[in-house]
């Protein structure tokens, strides 16, 4: 994923979360029950980081509240910045939880990569990490990068596919965070697999009001915006069709340090098989639309679920 800020990376500092005041909610059938210890709890801090992206953070919310309600201390290292930022920080074993997208990430050390389909990426980036990294079990949810335009220049220029922007004889702009410039699937690889001449403006804002104001002012005719953003169906973009599979699958799964046991990952996994797309989808909406917090959004679908 693309995300805002390269915001470094703070001093971890281990916060004391009260992990005990959650257990006494989990019945003793819950799923999420199985890491618990007999004395209340790990006696080691879980590090959980998150992008700079307010999705992101949500996921990593509800691991973090997941992993308290089965006795485990968490310090919070949200909204940190991009890959670049922060890979170096999970390499290092500073992070033990990471919330990714398996076709980015799998791009971030596979480049070269040809798989495309959900099973082939995800079978791929099990072998790709470094040593003392792992993924767990990836989530139905996706959101992953995906190119936009309006529905008047789909319209005007019959434009519903990323292979039919090479019939638009108008110059094109595509807009995204900076780093998109580099990206396999920028404007590099728009030309290689599409034969597609575009410029490039960097917007910073992760698909956000900005990037969205763009599109709408005719600034960029074309933008990047993650899958599971309800800005999408709100203001009525056509999601250009990707024939040549120029973006990969980019399912939710975690990225974990060698300190997350059997028993810790259980906990995730449930969390994981319980998120889908269309409700990572609702969880974004309600960050934007409702302004809801990250940890009050967690709390609710956790509730909701019956998770704990």
């Amino acid at each position: 994923m693309i995300t805002a800020g390269r915001g470094r990376l703070v001093a971890l500092a281990a916060v004391a979360v009260g992990a005990t005041v959650a257990l006494a909610g989990c019945a003793s059938g819950d799923p999420l029950d199985s890491a618990s210890t007999d004395d209340g709890g790990s006696s080691e801090t879980l590090v959980v980081g998150s992008q700079d992206y307010y999705s992101n953070e949500i996921i990593a919310e509800i691991y973090a509240q997941a992993l308290e309600a089965n006795g485990h201390t968490v310090d919070r290292q949200f909204r940190i910045g991009q890959r670049e930022v922060y890979i170096p920080e999970i390499e290092s074993g500073a992070i033990d939880v990471f919330p990714e997208y398996t076709g980015n990430l799998l791009q971030f050390y596979v480049p070269d990569t040809t798989a495309t389909t959900s099973d082939d990426v995800y079978a791929e980036l099990e072998t790709s990490l470094p040593e003392g990294l792992r993924v767990l079990e990836e989530a139905p949810a996706t959101d992953q990068d995906s190119y936009n335009v309006t529905k008047e220049f789909s319209d005007a220029n019959d434009v519903t596919s990323l292979a039919d922007l090479a019939n638009v004889t108008t110059p094109l702009t595509l807009g995204g965070n900076s780093e998109l410039a580099t990206r396999p699937y920028g404007p590099d690889g728009l030309k290689e697999v599409y034969g597609v001449d575009v410029a490039f403006t960097p917007i910073e804002d992760s698909g956000g009001p900005l990037t969205l104001k763009a599109l709408e002012d005719d600034q960029v005719q074309i933008v990047n915006i993650f899958s599971a953003n309800p800005a999408i169906a709100s203001s009525d973009l056509v999601t250009l069709e990707d024939p040549e599979g120029l973006f990969l699958a980019s399912n939710v799964v975690p990225v974990v340090s060698d300190k997350v046991t059997d028993e810790i990952a259980e906990v995730i996994n449930t969390v994981s098989a319980a998120l889908t797309a269309e409700e990572l989808v609702a969880l974004n909406a309600l960050s934007i639309d409702e302004q809801q917090s990250a940890e009050q959004i967690a709390t609710d679908w956790l509730a909701e679920k019956s998770l704990f």
